[in-house]
């Protein structure tokens, strides 16, 4: 089997919800690579064009808080907006927490290919960093 690659994610066998796994080298990063997991999850983006964009500041916490956060902060904006992160970048905010940079897309202009996600669980949820960089293990509601 190869070697995993630094950046990346994927969806994890789970019996009822949605569980991904996402890595980077640095915390942002796996933020970032979440936010693309759980997309994945439940649209294709391919060929859709971002139309929009967004900031946001998420609030200084624990790790575990700050996953939460921004994974809740999608769900938010799928249910009240109807549009969806097609790409994600995080970088450090002016508070103590990260700021969160996403270009936009409407749910219209993208297929659905899974159940729609509804919470965060916090239950088995993990945000650490590891002896390879930073991973994240979360289950959604589905």
């Amino acid at each position: 089997m190869g070697r995993r690659p630094a950046r990346g994610h994927r969806r994890v066998p789970h019996t009822a919800d949605v569980r991904i796994e996402a890595w980077a080298p640095d915390r942002d990063g796996c933020l970032a690579e979440a936010v693309t997991a759980l997309v994945e999850t439940f649209v294709d983006t391919a060929g859709a064009s971002a139309d929009g964009s967004m900031t946001f500041d998420v609030p200084p916490g624990p790790d575990e808080d700050l996953l939460v956060a921004v994974l809740d902060e999608l769900i938010f904006r799928l249910e009240t907006e109807g549009t969806l992160p097609l790409s994600t970048a995080v970088e450090p905010g002016d508070g103590a927490g990260p700021r969160v940079r996403w270009r936009t897309v409407g749910t219209d202009a993208v297929d659905l290919v899974g159940a729609v996600p509804k919470a965060v669980s916090l239950h088995e949820l993990r945000f650490s960093r590891t002896d390879e960089g930073w991973r994240a293990l979360v289950t959604v509601d589905v």
